[in-house]
Order: C-alpha cells, then structure tokens, then sequence
C-alpha cells in the first residue's frame, strides 16, 4: 500500500502544473492580504480605543439618522455596537489588524484551494484510461480497492498540503505586515439571541479552516466519483466546480422548503454554526455532519463499485 501510495504522490508533485499551483496560490494569499492590508485603516497613533469609540459613535448616528432602516441592518449594527462596547469594557482590541485576522481573511482562498484540488483529483482516475497507462497500473498484483484508495489519499494529502500553504503563508506575511504582538486577541462574536460571546481566536481560526474544509472534502470527492464514472477528466471538473459556485445558490432557492435541509450544499458551509446562524430552522451541527456522511459514502461506494467492476479492455 505504500508503494502504491508513493507512485501516487510521484504522479502529482513530478508534473510541473502541480508546482505552478502551488506557487499560484501563494501569489493570491499574498495579493489578497496586501489588498485588505491597504484597505483597512490603520489605527490612529496606535490607539485602537479611538477607532472603536469612533465606530460606536458612527453606528449609533446611523440608527438615529435613517429610522427606516430593514429591521435585519438595525440588528446587524445594534450587534456591532454592543460588541464594541464590550471589547472596550474588557480591554479586547480587535483581531482585524493582528496576524488572526489575515489568517482568517485567506480562509476565504479555500475556495481556491477546492479548485486547484478537483483538477488533479479529476484527472487521477480518468487519466489513467485517457492515456492507456490503465492496464499497466491494474497488472500489478494490488487489489483495484487498494489503488483506488491509493489515489485518493494522495488526493487528499495534495489537499492537505494546499490547506498547509495557505495557512502558513498568510501567517507568516500578516505576520510581517501586522506584527506578531497581538497573537493572543480575543474573538468577539454575537450569537442569534443577541449574546455576546468571547472565545479565543486561535480556536476559532482552527474551527474557521475546518469548517470550510468539509466544502473542500466533498466536492472533491465529488470530482474524485466523477472522475471515475465517466473516465472523463474534464467532465468531472466541470460538473463538481458548476456545482461549488451554483450549490449555495440553488441553496437559496429552496431555503423556504423543510426538505431543504438533506440538500448537500446546505449542509456543507458548517461556518453557519459558528455563529449559531442555521440556514434552516431546526438544523444543527450533529444533523449537517449524518447528512454529510451519507453524501461521502454514498460518492465512495459509486467510485469503488464501478471501479472494481470496470472492463479495462473496452
């Protein structure tokens, strides 16, 4: 198993689009956090008190200017300023302009990281058969579930290195750009019922990449079955990647129905319970996560069956 997983991970990291990924994502993580970098403002002579007294000001004016404000905008900024107000009552400066919050912005790159992952993770089974190199893989003496298996850990080892990338660049250049002085900041949250919770930032950029990881998983299983039913490459990915950008917006279209909550990409973006914030009432992390391994047997034992039973000669 590992000689097979070995020959795996040389088929990846031998081609040179593999590195050009890589170094890819590298150069977006580093143009999104320069951007937001310059965006944001920086605090005035160092006092983030200033700022946050300032913001508390601005969104107070704002409810007492335009009383016709959607009752959802009004919730949104009555939360910001008791949020405010709390992290001023216990010395909480903000978490946006510390190594944290650069780290959390390239979450938001996990998305690309899904990207880069499907097209090898499409090309792992279906370019077996595109380049004949199928039958010569299949003549050893390795069952078809322990190569199959093999590619798919070395999929997700590839996924895992990405994650690794993303991660430790984006701390490394917040790192250079912001400092590392405030690596222990709080994360300041409110909750449905207007709670104010405070936890540490370090979990909660962990939970942060972990959730999102789960979107990553299943699409690139997806792609993985995909891949291996129609020995088609370039189907895969276009029907696992139409499905990540269109999934959350059909997501939208059938919120209002109670059967909503089986749909696969209502369940996947599982950040939703971070804020206690359920797409679909009722809804919690334990429910997401059965639904999910359904979903992820249901892909494997697509991807396994066929696999074992394929005619190789036809």
């Amino acid at each position: 198993m590992l000689n097979l997983l070995r020959n795996e991970n040389m088929k990846i990291y031998r081609r040179l689009r593999t590195w050009m990924l890589i170094l890819l994502l590298i150069a977006l993580t580093s143009t999104l956090l320069i951007i937001i970098h310059n965006e944001t403002p920086a605090l005035k002579d160092g006092n983030w008190k200033a700022e946050v007294q300032e913001q508390i000001a601005d969104g107070k004016s704002a409810l007492q200017s335009d009383k016709n404000l959607p009752e959802d905008i009004k919730a949104d900024i009555t939360d910001d300023i008791k949020e405010n107000e709390y992290r001023l009552s216990n010395n909480l400066p903000p978490s946006d302009r510390s190594v944290w919050g650069g780290v959390l912005n390239a979450a938001n790159l996990i998305i690309i990281v899904t990207i880069f992952t499907v097209v090898i993770a499409a090309d792992s089974v279906a370019g077996e058969f595109g380049g004949g190199t199928i039958k010569l893989l299949l003549i050893r003496p390795a069952s078809r579930s322990k190569i199959l298996l093999s590619k798919y850990i070395s999929i997700l080892i590839f996924s895992v290195l990405l994650l690794g990338v993303l991660f430790g660049s984006s701390f490394l250049l917040s790192g250079f750009m912001e400092g590392f002085k405030d690596i222990g900041v709080s994360h300041i949250y409110t909750d449905n019922e207007h709670v104010i919770h405070q936890v540490s930032i370090i979990g909660h950029v962990i939970q942060t990449y972990g959730y999102n990881c789960v979107d990553l998983i299943m699409i690139v299983t997806m792609a993985f079955m995909l891949s291996t039913v129609f020995r088609s490459s370039s189907l895969a990915i276009g029907i696992s990647l139409g499905l990540l950008f269109v999934g959350s917006g059909i997501d939208e279209l059938i919120s209002r129905y109670s059967w909503s909550k089986y749909y696969l990409f209502t369940n996947t973006d599982l950040s939703q319970y971070l804020n206690d914030s359920p797409r679909v009432e009722g809804m919690t992390l334990q429910f997401s996560i059965a639904v999910l391994v359904v979903y992820f047997l249901v892909f494997n034992l697509l991807s396994w069956s066929l696999f074992k039973k394929r005619d190789v000669a036809a």
